[in-house]
């Protein structure tokens, strides 16, 4: 299947690697001018430059998406520059290493949770606010096959997950008669860097999936790209699950 968002504008957050730079490559080979942001000046820059060589138009932002004021200055660049805002995909997210629930800190708690779910809270909002100014748009949240299961030693990530598939379902229906179409993704185990730095046993993850692998970020990302395209139109809400049958088990 090939998806079409020529000249479209995607905002996608957390998009230096991982999940976040396979969707910004996805949007971009489909026509998509691309806004993106990584909290890594490094990883930013080096997605920037592997985006703009494939002649994509290419908005690049360090950014914290846990900070009210950074995602305000974020979003008036991006009208700045393209105008408008169709299609929102926030991604950017972090975890703790795997511990026992008594053993985590407070700090670490409290940072999972602000990046994770504070984060995509604020910027829905300012998404949200353009969005109903220009008449409607798209918004795909990051949430994880744990919204809707659980994974021991990982209780901050886990939270902010389940809260995000929440917080997706019922800022939806807010804005379901407005053109303002709200879903979130529910990926299974994909080697991402963050999930290779917390998690010295990959083969392990795999055995959570009934197809015994790990998904790749492309598959994430295509799922993404559908709850963003008119083929979803009567989608939202939703939850997609994309892991392998980890919830079906």
């Amino acid at each position: 299947m090939t998806f079409d968002f020529k000249d479209k504008v995607v905002l996608i957050t957390g998009a230096g690697s991982g999940l976040g730079y396979a969707c910004a490559v996805a949007f971009a080979n489909a026509g998509a001018k691309v806004a993106i942001t990584d909290i890594s000046q490094n990883a930013l820059d080096k997605a920037i430059v592997a985006l703009r060589d494939t002649g994509t138009e290419v908005l690049g932002l360090l950014n914290d998406a846990s900070d009210s004021g950074d995602v305000n200055i974020l979003l008036d660049a991006i009208i700045t520059r393209f105008g408008r805002l169709d299609i929102a995909v926030n991604n950017a997210g972090t975890a703790t290493p795997l511990q026992e629930f008594h053993e985590v800190g407070e700090a670490e708690f409290d940072r999972v949770i602000a990046v994770n779910l504070k984060g995509v809270w604020l910027c829905m909002q300012a998404e949200i606010r353009q969005m109903l100014k220009q008449g409607g748009g798209r918004i795909v949240n990051m949430a994880s096959a744990t919204s809707r299961n659980t994974y021991p030693n990982a209780s901050p990530y886990v939270t902010s997950k389940f809260a995000v598939a929440g917080l997706t379902r019922t800022v939806a229906v807010e804005y379901a008669e407005r053109d303002i179409r709200i879903n979130a993704i529910c990926p299974g185990n994909v080697a991402t860097p963050l999930v290779v730095s917390l998690v010295d046993d990959l083969s392990i993850l795999a055995t959570k999936h009934a197809i015994k692998r790990l998904g790749t970020p492309e598959e994430v990302a295509n799922g993404v790209m559908f709850l963003a395209s008119d083929l979803s139109s009567f989608s939202t809400g939703s939850l997609l699950e994309v892991d392998g049958g980890w919830n079906a088990i």
